[in-house]
């Protein structure tokens, strides 16, 4: 019975779900040691909806941009691998997708807001030039019940975001909903939590456009 409850604590613990994307964390780092990319380019890290972003490179043609996105990581797994992830790149611009799953797992938005501040910090320490895109929590039919929860977020980061030099807000929260003021039905998977073609064509088209009008 000890050992059972030493294993949930084990795989509860954040150091856990962290260690959880080394494999992922070290294919990447087998790829940079294969092929390092330039460094300069638009570096976007984050959850999900970058790794499984399958169209990224022909949405994003014309732009020098690297994805590093692991799925289900939080904004506490982006703090965990910040030097093996992003300093090494040495990026002109950072965008991250981070939120949704730390909102979703029952972090409060004032915790979430400091690991945010936490990461804008080490950025500006780091690389004193690099700019920093973050993208708003985007809404999911999964994780209606938090939707409130996630535009308290948004507001607040999108105030910060303004209270900053070289920070930006991308809403992608918005973009998703019907003019009636409901979520989307047709935009996800089976998961109704992951975005389909149909959402990616949304979710990109508003990144490419805020890069070539913000960024350039």
């Amino acid at each position: 019975m000890k050992k059972i409850i030493f294993l949930l604590c084990l795989i509860s613990s954040p150091l856990w779900a962290q260690q959880a994307f080394e494999k992922e964390i070290r294919n990447y780092e087998k790829q940079d040691s294969i092929s390092m990319p330039a460094i300069g380019q638009i570096l976007f890290i984050g959850s999900s909806s970058f790794r499984i972003w399958k169209t990224f490179a022909t949405d994003l043609a014309g732009i020098s941009a690297i994805n590093r996105g692991f799925g289900g990581s939080t904004m506490t797994d982006a703090l965990y691998y910040f030097d093996r992830m992003v300093i090494k790149y040495a990026p002109s611009t950072v965008v991250v997708y981070e939120g949704d799953n730390d909102l979703a797992k029952g972090k409060s938005i004032e915790e979430l807001a400091k690991e945010y501040e936490d990461f804008s910090n080490r950025l500006k320490k780091a690389l004193p030039k690099t700019k920093l895109v973050y993208l708003a929590v985007r809404p999911s039919l999964s994780r209606i019940a938090i939707v409130d929860k996630q535009k308290q977020f948004n507001l607040w980061l999108e105030k910060y975001c303004k209270s900053q030099k070289g920070r930006f807000f991308l809403d992608m929260h918005s973009p998703f909903y019907l003019p009636d003021g409901t979520v989307m039905p047709d935009i996800f998977v089976a998961d109704r939590l992951h975005l389909n073609e149909k959402g990616y064509l949304i979710f990109s088209a508003k990144i490419r456009e805020f890069i070539l009008e913000k960024l350039r």
